[in-house]
């Protein structure tokens, strides 16, 4: 096992391990009102604007993006969910998509914070988190930080979770240095360095075509934000929060994911939530929401609707 690969290769997060993007995220449209009578479009917090999809009824599933993705990235979860009873919500994060980057507010409580704004504007009960990547922090800091009033499940796709840097009592981890090192590469040429590791993140399963838009998506992200994003993640110790969940929780990833190797990622963080239950996919690359989608909108379904 390379631990350096967790770092070039599409960003434990959704690329290469460090930024991506070039260029500011253009604030979303203007809120409109839904035939619910909800808004819709973007929720405003105290410095940023975050733009929201809000698709379809019923029980909600909220989505959180994996590192350099946007909501766009769930589109292949939100239409078929959506017409099976769900309602299937997603936003962007600052920096990314269509949300406005205030240049700040990277670190995951300032994020968790945005996670709590959205399911407040929209007054969103029983919920479903369905966090990806770099989104299973999000999900989990929320839940530290606001408590379950709003949420009653989480599932966790190819987590980032619990920890990911080495240290005394996570020998196992990734170097800091080596992740520093990915983050100054992505920082003076996030295109090539996208380009050079992105066959990591999605080897097989998916079409040229396919690629080349998922990549696209990254690369409309401030590379402010991916860069800032990355350390967070890289950094951020999860073990005690997960140790304190009392949801239900699913784990589900890939048995063949480089970005955020099982071993160090999901299978620990099974371990570490009380009653949790874990599912890898074998053969199942990092990116499986694109290369797996039957198998996982059937597995998000079956675990929103029990």
């Amino acid at each position: 096992m390379h631990r350096r690969d967790l770092m070039t290769i599409a960003g434990l997060g959704a690329g290469l391990g460090a930024g991506l993007g070039v260029g500011l995220a253009a604030a979303g449209p203007a809120a409109a009102a839904t035939p619910r009578g909800r808004r819709a479009g973007t929720v405003e917090t105290a410095d940023a604007s975050l733009y929201v999809r809000d698709w379809g009824e019923g029980r909600p599933v909220v989505f959180l993006s994996a590192w350099g993705f946007c909501s766009e990235a769930w589109q292949y979860q939100m239409g078929p969910l959506s017409q099976q009873g769900l309602r299937c919500v997603a936003y962007d994060r600052r920096g990314h998509g269509r949300s406005s980057d205030p240049g700040r507010g990277y670190d995951f409580d300032t994020l968790a914070d945005d996670t709590a704004a959205v399911l407040d504007a929209l007054d969103l009960k029983d919920v479903v988190l369905a966090a990806y990547s770099m989104g299973s922090g999000e999900a989990v800091r929320y839940l530290s930080r606001h408590g379950r009033g709003r949420v009653s499940r989480l599932l966790l796709i190819a987590p980032t979770t619990p920890f990911l840097t080495k240290t005394a009592d996570n020998p196992d981890g990734v170097d800091a240095a080596a992740m520093a090192a990915g983050r100054a590469a992505m920082a003076k040429d996030f295109p090539a360095a996208l380009e050079a590791g992105y066959h990591r993140f999605i080897e097989t399963g998916a079409s040229e075509p396919l690629k080349a838009w998922s990549k696209g998506l990254m690369l409309r992200c401030s590379l402010k934000a991916l860069v800032d994003c990355q350390e967070a993640f890289a950094q951020t110790d999860f073990r005690a929060e997960l140790r304190n969940l009392d949801l239900p929780v699913l784990v589900i990833q890939g048995g063949a994911d480089l970005s955020a190797i099982p071993a160090l990622t999901g299978v620990k963080t099974a371990a570490m939530v009380p009653g949790a239950r874990l599912k890898l996919y074998p053969g199942a690359p990092h990116g499986l929401v694109f290369t797996h989608t039957d198998q996982l909108n059937a597995d998000i379904a079956a675990f929103a609707k029990a």
